[in-house]
């Protein structure tokens, strides 16, 4: 993981600079969608980015990479902060929204489809403050050091070292103790979508773990259950689900934040979509997204 951004000076040519940007967009869009976890508000702060970005004029800027990651990370934790207000307000459970990634990420930490995208970290960033957030990102992902991060957050680079310190210990206490790896997690989402397929109660509860949780976002438009616990009542609740649908509804895997999923198709069109953690044999979470304004663009991807 790189430490340190690399220093290209920026030329003060329009197209030159529009083309620095489109090269950089992938890191930080990954910047943006992991500390907001929607795509419109991703993209909404990269469109405030480039535009600054283009204001700024380019010809004094030594380092483009670091002057568009500290002004995009700035911009994420402003719209953050507003967003903890809108979330409060959220009808149910809030999950960030899928991203249809269409195979296993590369290995590259610096790409947008990097590790530390899954379903189950974001849902985990949820615990940090703003601050907390962009130090745990921005160090811990995407290699800044700790004077960008200090540059971002108008801080010391001591008081960030303290920040990330606490952002540390609060995702470490939800952390799994060991990484389980993706072919381990598409096998087990392949088994899961063949069990449920034969409606084979008894194999179903073998793969979910007894404690397992089940999250559902439906944002108050769509029904969604709510404070499923254990693997009698998942699994029951699932094919109780397939039964009532009949043949309206079908489920494939999928690539989500860029690990295998279940996408749930109704009447031919996505439904929900279900990202999974693991202990490396049993399901011990399941989060659903069922808000078909978070939906809109696997829809479209999917007819793509």
């Amino acid at each position: 993981m790189s430490t340190a951004f690399a220093s290209t000076p920026a030329g003060a040519d329009p197209s030159d600079r529009a083309a620095v940007f489109e090269r950089l967009r992938p890191r930080l869009f990954g910047i943006a969608y992991r500390m907001l976890g929607t795509v419109p508000d991703a993209e909404d702060v990269l469109q405030t980015a480039y535009l600054r970005w283009h204001e700024a004029g380019g010809s004094d800027v030594q380092n483009p990479e670091a002057w568009l990651v500290s002004v995009t990370s700035r911009l994420a934790v402003d719209r953050l902060r507003q967003a903890s207000g809108e979330r409060k307000r959220y009808v149910g459970d809030w999950l960030p929204e899928p991203l249809l990634t269409g195979a296993a990420p590369p290995a590259d930490a610096r790409s947008e489809l990097a590790s530390d995208l899954s379903m189950a970290f974001l849902v985990l960033l949820e615990r940090l403050s703003p601050d907390e957030r962009a130090a745990l990102l921005l160090r811990d992902v995407f290699g800044a050091g700790y004077g960008e991060i200090a540059r971002v957050l108008d801080r010391s680079e001591e008081a960030c070292r303290q920040v990330l310190h606490r952002a540390r210990l609060r995702v470490r206490e939800g952390r799994p103790r060991f990484e389980v790896p993706l072919e381990a997690r598409h096998q087990l989402v392949a088994r899961l979508l063949d069990r449920l397929a034969a409606a084979d109660e008894q194999a179903l509860l073998a793969l979910v773990s007894d404690d397992a949780t089940w999250t559902s976002d439906g944002g108050g438009k769509v029904h969604v259950a709510r404070g499923l616990r254990g693997s009698a009542r998942i699994v029951r609740f699932l094919l109780n689900v397939a039964r009532k649908a009949g043949g309206r509804m079908r489920r494939e895997l999928v690539w989500i934040n860029g690990e295998p999923a279940m996408l749930t198709y109704l009447d031919g069109r996505p439904f929900s979509t279900t990202s999974i953690a693991t202990d490396g044999g049993r399901v011990t979470a399941f989060y659903a997204v069922l808000n078909p304004d978070k939906l809109r663009r696997v829809e479209q991807r999917r007819d793509a």
